[in-house]
């Protein structure tokens, strides 16, 4: 529990330092002189960057623990935010929020990673998920408010300079706090037969989840990503920037909501999942087809969608995992995420003039709601009983 306690802070501090530039990174990207296509350009490559790391980070997160890799990407980040409080150019930025997104890639699977191994009682692993939800919500929640109030008061430059001094103390603090025995958590395992008797056996022993589960956190972060991308660009893109920071902390809250009710954890991951990506996909409909409805209304329950889905995801790849290969498994989740977080502001960026891109995020979760009856239907029976699967 003390580990986890650890992991928390750590995450509320990363979390909260990088949710404050959601609702000042597209202004300040217009004051650099950028483009709207430029701008979701920006977005994108900050997701596509995340790809080597994952990938990087999947076998050796298994190998040698997170711990490495959480300070790595903590100091990383906040070194690449103090050098970003210097630019002047939207190339400049660009560059940077590339070499951001590499480095910030193997903190989420780290995290998650070891959160997972922390317990082997399916009920437990759900709570650390579920915290790690709430821990994540809070931090969310506040961010993009407090990341507002800061430039208004200190300007773009001194914001990004105080949220880079703060990952690194977060870094610091995680390097000399974190015990370095923590890494061998990691390598706990749930004993696996000496041979694999066929190649199907040996491909699961590489890794025991289906490529086609990954489809869902896809489309899900194409959405967010759309989303994103909008938000800030309300009215032509003169919309404030506490205004924006206030709409992006009622998702949050709307995530912490659903996120303290513990109790959704005892339902099964699929119904949740399918629950929470329906919820998501109307709320987009009706930004798309029924503006009458209040935005803020809107993204409140968009939020509680948020905070029914993730954990339920996360939950769902570690009882089809078995407790083998986490940190692959959380990597490629991230891998299909950055994916999707790149094609969203892209494809936001470039039809958003004639057709609405609310409405492409809609048709694309609703695609994912189609596709995950179909993924979960032939392990239903392990599902249904999931201390089997991690014995």
């Amino acid at each position: 529990m003390k580990t986890a306690i650890w992991l928390y802070l750590f995450l509320f501090l990363a979390v909260f330092d990088l949710h404050a530039q959601y609702p000042i990174l597209t202004p300040f990207a217009i004051s650099l002189g950028a483009a709207p296509t430029f701008i979701g350009w920006m977005m994108g490559i900050y997701s596509l960057t995340h790809l080597p790391g994952n990938l990087i980070a999947g076998t050796q997160i298994d190998k040698h623990g997170s711990r490495r890799y959480i300070v790595f990407s903590l100091l990383g980040a906040g070194i690449i935010l103090l050098i970003q409080a210097q630019i002047h150019t939207p190339w400049q930025l660009l560059a940077l929020r590339s070499i951001s997104g590499f480095v910030l890639a193997f903190l989420s699977p780290a995290c998650l990673a070891l959160l997972a191994q922390l317990s082997s009682d399916p009920i437990k692993q759900g709570k650390y998920m579920s915290g790690h939800g709430v821990v994540h919500t809070l931090a969310s929640v506040v961010s993009p408010a407090a990341g507002a109030l800061i430039v208004g008061a200190l300007g773009f430059s001194a914001t990004f300079a105080s949220l880079g001094y703060l990952l690194i103390l977060s870094g610091v603090i995680a390097w000399l706090s974190m015990p370095k025995g923590l890494a061998e958590v990691q390598h706990e395992v749930v004993t696996e037969p000496a041979k694999p008797s066929n190649p199907a056996e040996e491909k699961r022993k590489f890794l025991p989840v289906s490529w086609r589960y990954f489809a869902l956190p896809l489309v899900i972060a194409c959405a967010q990503g759309i989303l994103f991308f909008e938000l800030p660009l309300r009215g032509g893109g003169h919309s404030s920037m506490m205004s924006t920071g206030l709409l992006f902390s009622i998702i949050s809250i709307g995530a912490l909501f659903t996120l303290s009710m513990l109790f959704l954890n005892r339902y099964s991951p699929k119904l949740r999942l399918i629950a929470g990506v329906l919820l998501m996909s109307l709320c987009f409909f009706a930004m798309a087809a029924i503006p009458q409805i209040p935005l803020s209304s809107v993204l409140f329950v968009l939020g509680m969608s948020k905070g029914i889905i993730f954990p339920a995801m996360a939950t769902l790849f570690i009882r089809l995992s078995g407790g083998n290969k986490l940190g692959r498994i959380f990597s490629l989740q991230s891998i299909a995420t950055s994916i999707g977080s790149f094609i969203g502001p892209i494809t936001a960026g470039q039809l958003r003039v004639g057709l609405s891109p609310y409405f492409i995020a809609f048709v694309l979760l609703m695609i994912g709601i189609m596709l995950l009856p179909y993924f979960t239907a032939r392990r239903e029976a392990s599902l249904s009983d999931p201390k089997s699967i991690l014995g």
